[in-house]
């Protein structure tokens, strides 16, 4: 991964190690549940950072759809209920485990393409980049900051759905 503050580029690399983390959950041959586990994190500390940092800055650019801000602000609620719903499967591998691998695998994946489509072409054409980085800074602070707290355990997914 390089080095970027931008914002756009920061969210995208979190985009494409989400897709890497399903594929390693797919797969027979690899630890699924600390795939599970990455996963659960990134997911929970990237939505929050998106939502705190992110998507209210963009939101003052006149060339940035509220509505469509919005629309990802609840596509990371779907996002989250389909992940608690994982956690919450007893037997990694099971049918029912891979039932709701993919159910989550269809929220994540539909919400990031969006995003990619709307808010982040948006942002790459009309946010500079100076203020692109300072808020890709203020996105992996406020991200770490929840990766470090233990975001992704199924009992804070669980508080953050009922919230």
């Amino acid at each position: 991964m390089s080095q970027t503050q931008d914002v756009v580029e920061l969210i995208l690399q979190d985009h494409r190690r989400m897709e890497d983390l399903f594929r390693l959950m797919r797969s027979i041959e690899a630890d699924r549940a600390a795939a599970l586990e990455e996963f659960a994190g990134l997911l929970i500390a990237h939505a929050l950072a998106e939502e705190a940092k992110v998507y209210p800055a963009l939101k003052r650019y006149k060339n940035i759809d509220d509505e469509e801000v919005e629309h990802g602000e609840h596509e990371h609620d779907e996002g989250n209920e389909a992940l608690l719903a994982l956690l919450e499967v007893e037997e990694v591998g099971s049918d029912e485990w891979d039932s709701k691998l993919e159910e989550l695998a269809e929220a994540v994946t539909h919400h990031a393409d969006e995003e990619e489509r709307t808010i982040l072409n948006g942002a790459r054409e009309n946010v500079a980049m100076e203020r692109r980085e300072e808020l890709g800074a203020a996105f992996l602070e406020e991200r770490e900051r929840h990766l470090k707290a233990g975001c992704g355990s199924v009992d804070n997914v669980r508080r953050i759905v009922k919230s």
